[in-house]
């Protein structure tokens, strides 16, 4: 899974005439009737203001897992997606039809919303829903120990993962010419084996924390052509000091964004679409938008490309829903690129590191793309979690039902779904799937694409994982295998403590940080599993970032 990057814009500082505040606001340095002016035709300031910019994480902006894409369980972004997680947990199958009122066998709840009460009768606000840690301590005493350690070893990636700049620092002529001020591909002063040797030393060296692991790794699972794997790219739009357009990454620690023409690792055509965009916006009288001032139009531009099936999206981020002669913008790069096979028009007007808004229109083609990853096809709407790299993710995926090894007989459950990649390539393998995901739109293409493969033992739940496997468990429910492959941050313990409650015979746990895996497994230990083998998989070439993949096993007693 890709990672998030880019946070808030808070705490700026702001410099005009030697007058500054570090209050974390905005400046707002125009009138209530300035502010309500067209988008388009307006230039907002005279002079570029002079800005410290917030420091973010990396290069490039949130590619939205556990954003717009997914979800840690047992946590919202906002109120609107709690709001959504505490109306009904089950709202459709795979055949689209409604199962509100409805447990998790089926039986009627009276015509009553499942959030008000759980399987087994009790409240769903969390509070009788998780029980106390193994350690005895209560819920909200064990939370904070455990977010605790979470902000430390989050910390500790960091710096282990930054560790390599001084190293990197003038040993030879770079690859790229954007590398010291990007920071996303750390690892370009080394070659594609030694960087395969430092990411494989880096997993053993977090894992080995579980002792019944040495001697269980496998070697990293390495690609043949590692060059321009992304198969999405967001580009963040700007202009230079002489005004004229341009687009790239955010500088690494700023808010200035670094003029790319070209990436090393991302799509060569999503790069040039970009490219032609960026070349019709004068023609066009298009103006850019300026985070500082809230003036201009076009924010990003996202690029999707699928590998196997050659459909490509264009998802143009405004921060107005007027798009001047949108229909002749269309078809002026449309015959530039006949490649593209939908365009949209993404409205985004927060103030935030979001990189899309709640609001799209549909400029061009179906609004979604479609492609094929171990032999099943799925749709990829602009807002959906799919892995950037779907070479490596074939062999992720292939090696996860390997681990698993299912006969035909299990009943399974693919946590943090997403579209339902996992589940339904694992659906042919197993006697039943249960897909659980919190992202309502990631649901609905969950649904339609088990409807495209004509699957039909997999049912879709839009729900907290966490909260649902602990009702699963209360209600009496068993799983034999358990699939999860969590964001960045990792699981949460109060999922954990729910899956060990259902007890699956197998967990297979996929993660894209080893250290809050390492964290993770531990906790799985007390709960009485243990980690038997592990395989490293590169998804990420040229970063710091490693995939993982590990079996976990029930204790025998």
């Amino acid at each position: 899974m890709e990672k998030k990057r880019g946070n808030e814009m808070t705490g700026r500082k702001y410099k005009n005439g030697g007058n500054s505040r570090e209050d974390g606001k905005r400046r707002e340095n125009k009138s209530s009737n300035a502010a309500a002016q067209n988008f388009i035709g307006k230039d907002s300031v005279s002079k570029r203001v002079n800005v410290r910019k917030d420091r973010i994480t990396s290069g490039r902006p949130s590619d939205g897992r556990g954003a717009a894409g997914r979800s840690s369980a047992g946590r919202y972004k906002d109120e609107k997606e709690k709001s959504a997680a505490d109306r009904s947990m089950f709202d459709k199958t795979t055949d689209g039809k409604s199962v509100v009122g409805r447990n998790i066998s089926g039986k009627s709840a009276g015509g009553k919303a499942v959030s008000d009460k759980n399987m087994s009768g009790k409240s769903a606000d969390g509070k009788n829903a998780v029980k106390k840690y193994t350690s005895g301590q209560d819920i909200s005493s064990g939370r904070q120990q455990y977010d605790q350690r979470n902000k430390s070893v989050s910390k500790k990636y960091e710096v282990d993962a930054k560790s390599d700049i001084a190293q990197r620092s003038g040993r030879r002529e770079t690859k790229c010419p954007y590398e010291k001020k990007c920071g996303s591909c750390r690892y370009l002063y080394l070659s594609y084996e030694d960087q395969l040797k430092k990411k494989e030393a880096f997993v053993r060296q977090e894992l080995e924390k579980c002792p019944e692991l040495k001697g269980h790794f496998n070697p990293i699972i390495g690609m043949e052509n590692p060059w321009n794997y992304r198969n999405k790219v967001t580009a963040i739009f700007d202009r230079d000091r002489k005004g004229n357009p341009v687009s790239g990454v955010y500088e690494e620690g700023t808010h200035y964004v670094i003029p790319v023409e070209r990436c090393l690792i991302e799509d060569e055509l999503a790069d040039r679409i970009i490219g032609t965009i960026r070349g019709m916006l004068k023609s066009f009288k298009i103006k850019v938008y300026d985070e500082d001032t809230r003036y201009g139009l076009l924010r990003y531009v996202l690029v999707r490309r699928a590998f196997a099936t050659g459909e490509v999206m264009v998802v143009l981020v405004t921060a107005s829903p007027v798009l001047p002669s949108k229909r002749n913008f269309t078809n002026a790069l449309l015959k530039a690129h006949p490649e593209i096979t939908t365009v949209i028009q993404n409205v985004n007007t927060r103030t935030d590191s979001l990189i899309l808004g709640d609001k799209q229109q549909i400029l061009y083609g179906k609004g979604y793309i479609e492609d094929v990853l171990c032999g099943c096809r799925f749709r990829i709407s602009p807002a959906s979690f799919y892995q950037i790299n779907p070479v490596q993710t074939e062999k992720l995926y292939k090696k996860t039902i390997e681990l698993a090894g299912l006969k035909g007989t299990e009943t399974v459950i693919d946590a943090y779904c997403g579209i339902g990649t996992i589940g339904l390539i694992a659906a042919s393998h197993a006697k039943n799937v249960i897909s659980v995901e919190l992202n309502p739109n990631a649901v609905k293409d969950a649904i339609v694409n088990a409807k495209i493969n004509g699957i039909k033992n997999v049912r879709f739940y839009k729900a907290d994982a966490g909260q649902f496997l602990t009702q699963m468990a209360e209600e009496g429910a068993k799983a034999d295998v358990l699939l999860m492959d969590p964001p960045r941050s990792g699981s949460t313990e109060e999922f954990l403590q729910s899956a060990a409650l259902l007890g699956p015979e197998k967990i297979v746990y996929i993660s894209c940080n080893p250290v809050t895996l390492g964290r993770d497994l531990m906790v799985l230990r007390k709960l009485g599993y243990r980690a038997e083998e592990v395989w490293p998989v590169d998804m990420f070439p040229w970063t710091i970032h490693c995939e993982v993949c590990v079996k976990i096993c029930r204790k025998q007693n």
